[in-house]
């Protein structure tokens, strides 16, 4: 839509909303975007589009999360125009020459004129009124060649505007081209449309191709880039069971993926919706802006009215140049810059998070998240991996044997979605005892307590020391339980008996330390909240090497929630969350974050910002990225008050130049929009990366540049940045001296020393620098094996 800024908007509205069928509107400046809720029924696209171009607002159907953007160069009369006016500049030569000035003006003012037109009668204001009266003041004044300037700049100002708002918009654009067209049934061979392609079909992915759909893997093992959709590095093994997300590329092995879900709402195109929905969640300072604007375009033609009519009141008889300062006054205090200064912004830094892996429900959330002064992670799940393991499981009733307890535990286990219960599931499966959940009757979860189950005519209650009250136990034996908890995190009750007991153990995630300490040299206070005990909360705790700053254990849901109202007192809260269990705590915050991947639908559905991947090393990015777009537009209102106030301190010192104030509205306009796209600055468009089948040559774990993996084939670019990589290995890989010279040389110099196990280390290793020899390598050069190569 050709929509110059939200000086606009207010025509928009008065326009569509009165349409019968209209039930909703959303117009997002910086794509130039307005999005319409109705009813087909009663009103189609085409006449909402007829109703806009009516206004000459250049309207036209698109689907939702694609891009049309077609302008490449000017409209023709917008060339013809400026053609008409370098040509009237020839006056000095030949004085009718000047007359092209007006024709110039005539090509290029009929749209302004309907703008304007449309926006008197619907009683508004915006930027087309301001310009429409400059150039009505110019040719009164007979400066053709000024008024001709003014049409022609305003008109390919709009052009230049769409074309940087389109590196922005193309950012987001390219999620939509991640996901292939065509999907491959695995029965038959066939290729059909993806949107064919019903729940529960299984297709067929080889490799180097885009997964199409989301599913699951039920037939064969590979290797999977998932780095355009959760930025995720490496590439993540996919095996029988594994989640496969459509735009993900298979990189070096056959799979066969049962859908999950159809086509239009598979991952990619949730994230789509989101950040379109996102774009109409305005930040409160841009909210503020766009009210003021409301007011400020009439106030400006009031004051310039009154410098025009100055002269006349005085008896002037200078008419002319307070005329002439009465149109820079009102060119220069046009609010363009200003209004787009914060949409253009937030848009720019919700892209560039969306390809981090990155979701923001709306620009308010990125304002306020530059401001957390606390970020509260749950335990389970979110700083660990949330893969739990048995490491001790008892009897303690002679009565009831070990086999029959590991039978009722994983039976009633198998009915939870805790990560804890596929872990005593497997440990029964290990002991050769199969569930069979269609025995368990009045199956109860209590959060933050355990679960209940009736198997067998017995009444079986597993969780933590909370669930002896829930089971009827005294509150003295209550008590008791808590000096087992050294021992032993979970409690099976028979009834009102304790019949067993187990201890799990739970492993941080990699980059969880990092994570918390780069919170912590931000300024930003580190919490724990977890409803385990307090010897599993503090060996989470020594796994981080005490780097958080609080930790409480033994929490319900509701004690989370009031430990956050608590933490809000001293600044803004983020909470981190996965599970149903962080629901309210995410609620409650100010910034609710959850583990999209990981995480359960409730916790996404509540949090304000989702993480695409489970690593928690994106929280401080995102944090970054919500203080760059605070900056951002800090620079931006700076930018657009400076230029006009110095061109208006300019006019009034007697130096009233039209045609200066022209140029810097425009490139104030043009500098905010590329001043906001620096933020953008490695967010590269997704593009289908092409693949080259290479022999098998030599590898080590994770190379610092070329992210080769084990087993993985070694391109020529690789090779090529051999000198590179060395460099880099030895800044904290290898703290052998002998080996900083093995590292230099020729690329088959370099495999020989790490052959000698100079480096045999992984690349997260390398970026701390510490120095720990990787067990996982394998013996280079010894397989001749073919493997895909992102070239």
């Amino acid at each position: 839509m050709g929509l110059c800024c939200s000086s606009e908007v207010p025509l928009i509205e008065s326009i569509v909303k009165p349409l019968n069928g209209v039930k909703d509107i959303s117009v997002v400046v910086p794509t130039k975007t307005l999005t319409v809720v109705h009813d087909i029924r009663i009103i189609s696209p085409s006449q909402i589009v007829q109703a806009l171009n009516q206004a000459r607002l250049e309207a036209s159907v698109r689907p939702r999360g694609e891009a049309n953007y077609t302008k490449k160069w000017p409209g023709k009369w917008n060339i013809t125009c400026g053609v008409l006016l370098l040509l009237s500049l020839l006056k000095y030569v030949y004085q009718p020459m000047q007359w092209l000035a007006i024709v110039a003006v005539l090509i290029g003012v009929p749209n302004i004129i309907w703008r304007s037109i449309a926006s008197i009668r619907n009683l508004t204001l915006n930027i087309n009124v301001i310009v429409l009266i400059a150039v009505g003041g110019t040719i009164a004044l007979q400066d053709y060649t000024d008024a001709a300037i003014i049409v022609f700049l305003y008109n390919i100002a709009q052009w230049l505007e769409s074309r940087a708002s389109y590196k922005a918009m193309s950012v987001m654009s390219s999620l939509t081209s991640m996901t292939p067209l065509k999907a491959t049934l695995a029965d038959s061979g066939k290729q059909v449309d993806v949107t064919s392609v019903n729940l529960g079909t299984i297709i067929a992915v080889k490799a180097g191709e885009v997964i199409p759909i989301d599913g699951v893997v039920v037939e064969g093992k590979s290797e999977v880039d998932e780095k355009a959709l959760t930025g995720e590095s490496f590439p993540v093994i996919k095996e029988i069971g594994s989640t496969a997300l459509a735009g993900t590329i298979n990189l070096n092995g056959y799979i066969g993926v049962r859908t999950t879900m159809l086509a239009e709402n598979c991952l990619v195109a949730r994230m789509v919706n989101l950040v379109e929905e996102a774009q109409s969640r305005k930040a409160r300072i841009q909210t503020f802006i766009e009210d003021c604007t409301k007011w400020y375009i009439p106030v400006v033609v009031l004051i310039s009215s009154g410098v025009a009519v100055t002269p006349i009141v005085l008896q002037s008889s200078d008419k002319t140049r307070w005329f002439h300062l009465a149109l820079v006054v009102l060119v220069s205090a046009c609010p363009c810059a200003l209004v787009i200064s914060t949409p253009v912004t937030i848009f720019c830094a919700l892209s560039k998070a969306a390809t981090a892996g990155l979701l923001f429900k709306g620009g308010d959330y990125l304002e306020l998240l530059a401001k957390v002064k606390t970020v509260a992670f749950d335990k389970t799940g979110t700083i660990t991996t949330g893969e739990f393991s048995v490491t001790h499981f008892q009897s303690l009733n002679e009565t009831v044997s070990i086999e029959k307890l590991l039978f009722w535990i994983s039976s009633i286990e198998s009915k939870s979605s805790h990560p804890m219960a596929a872990a005593l599931v497997n440990y029964a499966a290990s002991h050769s005892i199969k569930p069979i959940p269609e025995k368990v009757e009045e199956f109860q979860n209590y959060p933050g307590e355990g679960i209940y189950g009736k198997i067998e005519g017995e009444h079986i209650y597993i969780g933590n020391y909370r669930i002896a009250l829930r089971a009827g136990c005294t509150e003295k034996y209550d008590n008791e339980l808590h000096k087992m908890e050294e021992k032993a995190s979970g409690f099976i009750y028979m009834g009102a008996t304790l019949v067993g007991t187990f201890a799990l153990s739970d492993n941080c995630r990699s980059g969880a330390m990092e994570a918390i300490k780069e919170l912590k040299e931000s300024g930003i206070r580190t919490v724990m909240l977890t409803g385990d005990n307090h010897a599993a909360a503090q060996q989470v705790q020594h796994q981080l090497e005490n780097a958080l700053d609080i930790v409480h254990p033994q929490l319900l849901p509701e004690d989370k929630a009031k430990i956050i109202e608590e933490l809000k007192k001293d600044g803004v809260v983020a909470m981190v969350g996965d599970g149903i269990n962080d629901a309210l705590a995410l609620a409650t915050t100010d910034i609710g974050i959850s583990m999209g991947i990981s995480g359960s639908a409730l916790a996404m559905e509540t949090g304000h910002v989702i993480l695409m991947s489970n690593d928690i090393r994106k929280i401080p990015e995102a944090i970054r990225i919500s203080k760059k777009a605070s900056t951002k537009i800090v620079e931006n209102v700076i930018i657009s008050f400076s230029t006009k106030g110095l061109v208006l301190a300019l006019a009034i010192a007697g130096y009233s130049m039209l045609l200066v104030a022209v140029v810097t509205d425009v490139g104030t306009c043009l500098l905010v929009i590329l001043n906001s796209m620096l933020l953008l600055r490695g967010a590269d468009e997704y593009k289908k990366p092409s693949t080259n089948i290479v022999q098998n040559k030599s590898c080590c774990d994770k190379t610092a540049k070329g992210e080769v993996k084990c087993q993985s084939s070694v391109s020529k670019k690789a090779i090529q940045q051999s000198s590179e990589k060395a460099e880099e290995l030895k800044k904290g890989c290898c703290a052998k001296k002998t080996c900083t010279a093995k590292l230099e040389g020729t690329p088959e110099k370099m495999d020989s020393a790490i052959k000698g196990g100079c480096c045999k280390r992984p690349a997260s290793n390398c970026r701390t620098g510490k120095c720990k020899s990787s067990s996982g390598c394998s013996q280079f050069g010894a397989s001749s094996s073919l493997d895909v190569v992102i070239a």
